[in-house]
């Protein structure tokens, strides 16, 4: 009984000892496109939608380090990507609105949802030329960690990588002259 009670506690100090990982959304094991985008990305931002414009939760906590660590991520996985064209003519914006990033309280098993809307709009004539809703999920089982703050900041990296990544795929096959919402306007020469 002794030896049981000592090993439990053993077990529990080293849980205890676990820190909780960094947030960290760069996505691995980005390579250089084959298909390049004709344009030059100029901009890029990322920011929380607001109440009226959420499809889910997002915590509070999030207000401040999602965005700036989503852009950075973005970021260095577009240069990695190599996937505008520094040369275009074509000026482009990138705009990504965190719509839902849903971190669960509890469990054995931790699934964050993230929900992003991302927007590539001509500098020139306003035109939005892609803009797609990316849901992903972040799946940590329960033996990844004994601790549950572990596995659910583990499932908010794996989530954003995800939805990343998917924007990522979606991006090699964006036509910039086909516009999917064109303003009226005349398109910047290409």
């Amino acid at each position: 009984m002794k030896t049981m009670f000592l090993a439990a506690v053993l077990v529990l100090g080293l849980a205890g000892c676990a820190s909780n990982p960094p947030l960290n959304f760069s996505v691995p094991n980005v390579g250089v496109t084959a298909q390049k985008v004709d344009a030059d990305m100029r901009s890029l931002t990322v920011s929380l939608a607001r109440p009226d414009e959420a499809k889910g939760k997002i915590p509070a906590a999030a207000q401040h380090e999602v965005p700036q660590m989503w852009e950075s991520a973005l970021t260095e996985a577009l240069n990695r990507m190599a996937v505008f064209s520094d040369n275009s003519n074509r000026k482009v914006s990138l705009s990504v609105k965190v719509l839902e990033l849903d971190v669960p309280a509890f469990g054995a098993s931790m699934t964050t949802q993230t929900t992003a809307r991302y927007e590539i709009i001509d500098r020139e004539s306003g035109s939005i030329i892609y803009t797609q809703d990316i849901s992903a999920s972040g799946v940590v089982p329960a033996s990844y960690a004994f601790a549950g703050m572990i596995r659910a900041r583990e499932s908010i990296n794996r989530s954003v990588q995800n939805n990343i990544a998917q924007f990522l795929q979606a991006l090699e096959t964006i036509d910039v002259t086909r516009p999917m919402f064109p303003n009226g306007r005349p398109e910047a020469a290409p």
